[in-house]
């Protein structure tokens, strides 16, 4: 598993979000963004950290941030899950693992002694011109906005 880092361009990708909705880096190109990969949709630390930027999203947006929101679930799982808490920004549903092999997130993982492939929970900042300013690897799903801003 190659996961991309600081410096590296991120290569363009077209996945469906929480509508069915085609949705691309490139939709983004000028823009600030922040990519969060989480495991599961709608399981307790995946909810605090969704949450958590949900509530500070008007002062990510305030700094110049969009964000996204991806894990390996369906559309109708992600949009369950989107108006269950609504949040007001998209979920990617990566069932095909487009968006998570070209980050570098899925690979094996280990749980209660249990190897298995996963998603890892990571946030990618990433500039104006597609290329990644920072990896937050070691995600606090309670205060995560607070880990973005802190640079």
């Amino acid at each position: 598993m190659k996961t991309l880092k600081a410096g590296d361009k991120v290569p363009d990708f077209t996945v469906n979000n929480q509508d069915g909705e085609a949705v691309s880096l490139s939709d983004y190109k000028g823009k600030k963004l922040i990519v969060f990969f989480y495991p599961k949709a709608s399981t307790p630390g995946c909810t605090a950290e969704a949450c958590n930027l949900r509530d500070n999203y008007e002062l990510l947006q305030e700094k110049g941030y969009e964000l996204l929101g991806v894990s390996a679930d369906s559309e109708k799982r992600q949009s369950n899950f989107r108006n269950k808490y609504e949040f007001p920004f998209p979920l990617l549903a990566d069932e095909e693992k487009v968006v998570l092999n070209v980050f570098g997130v899925w690979g094996e993982k280990k749980f209660m002694g249990r190897t298995f492939d996963g998603i890892h929970r990571k946030t990618f900042i990433i500039d104006e011109n597609g290329v990644v300013e920072r990896v937050i690897d070691k995600v606090k799903t309670k205060d995560h906005a607070a880990q973005i801003l802190e640079q």
